[in-house]
């Protein structure tokens, strides 16, 4: 057997389903858990691009939930959203949208996720 060089374990979870879509959203509502969620498409070069800054976000606020939707794969979760464009990034409360970032700006969605997650921590307190 080869020895395989240890992965950090993902802290994004993948939504493959309007099931799935409702029962994470659900789970992150009964506990006050903010949501983060990422809509991407594999033939979309800078919703790609953005999967590792995503990563880093989502090691750095672990008291977040964030999810990643393909459109392609879960269209009915991406419509519910009225997500058009990709990347979209949108910031949920309470099972409802707060913020919604479309385009891949790293240094804005940094901002906008931290005093997002930064105002729930202060309204959970």
């Amino acid at each position: 057997m080869e020895s395989q060089e240890q992965q950090p374990k993902s802290r994004v979870i993948k939504v493959e389903s309007v099931e799935s879509w409702d029962f994470y959203s659900t789970q992150a509502t009964n506990q006050a858990c903010p949501i983060v969620v990422h809509f991407t498409a594999l033939w979309c070069m800078p919703s790609v691009a953005m999967n590792p800054i995503f990563e880093e976000l989502a090691s750095a606020y672990p008291d977040a939930l964030f999810l990643t939707v393909d459109v392609d794969e879960a269209k009915e979760v991406a419509a519910k959203m009225e997500v058009k464009a990709m990347p979209t990034f949108v910031l949920m409360k309470d099972g409802a949208e707060a913020d919604k970032i479309v385009g891949a700006n790293p240094e804005e969605i940094r901002k906008r996720i931290a005093g997002f997650v930064q105002s729930i921590r202060a309204y959970n307190a």
